[in-house]
């Protein structure tokens, strides 16, 4: 009769990057509140777009159009950026609820000139979510997150001021 053989399992490799595991983890957490942060004000930008109305309707909707697709094109790296690190992204409404700086949409669509203010701060608190992180990241010498930072404040802070100047008269 033929031996039998029991399959071994490869131990897991110790992750070592150069970043303290618990600066990775520090890192990480923050990591998954910007990415709360930036799917939330996704579902709002696309909530707006399908719900505006008004004199400005077709910039506006054009708009909102070109932010959203920007925000979901985000999502991604950032959540990769928190796998790299050796963490789950979260990926749940729930997570992203008790995660975001944010609130959620309102249910009953503003008018149009109340969603851009709705969103310029909606950017302006992402700007400073990812703000938050630099200390840390600066800390434990993590320049791909670094960079990816400096990324995202560019678009967020660039966005909030395009909102903004649609608001003064």
């Amino acid at each position: 009769m033929a031996k039998k053989t029991v399959p071994t399992v490869a131990p897991r490799l110790k992750m070592d990057i150069g970043i303290s595991d618990k600066d990775r983890a520090a890192i990480s957490q923050g990591l998954s509140r910007l990415l709360a942060d930036t799917y939330t004000l996704y579902l709002t930008t696309h909530n707006f777009h399908w719900n505006v109305t008004g004199p400005m309707f077709n910039s506006l909707h054009a708009m909102f159009m070109a932010q959203y697709t920007e925000l979901w094109n985000a999502v991604d790296p950032i959540a990769e950026r928190i796998r790299a690190l050796g963490y789950v992204a979260p990926g749940s409404y729930a997570q992203y609820g008790r995660l975001s700086s944010l609130p959620d949409a309102p249910e009953e669509p503003p008018k149009a000139m109340e969603m851009v203010r709705i969103l310029a701060q909606g950017h302006e608190a992402v700007a400073r979510t990812a703000r938050s992180l630099f200390p840390l990241v600066e800390k434990a010498s993590d320049e791909p997150t670094a960079d990816l930072l400096v990324q995202r404040l560019s678009v967020h802070e660039q966005t909030a001021w395009m909102l903004r100047s649609l608001l003064e008269d």
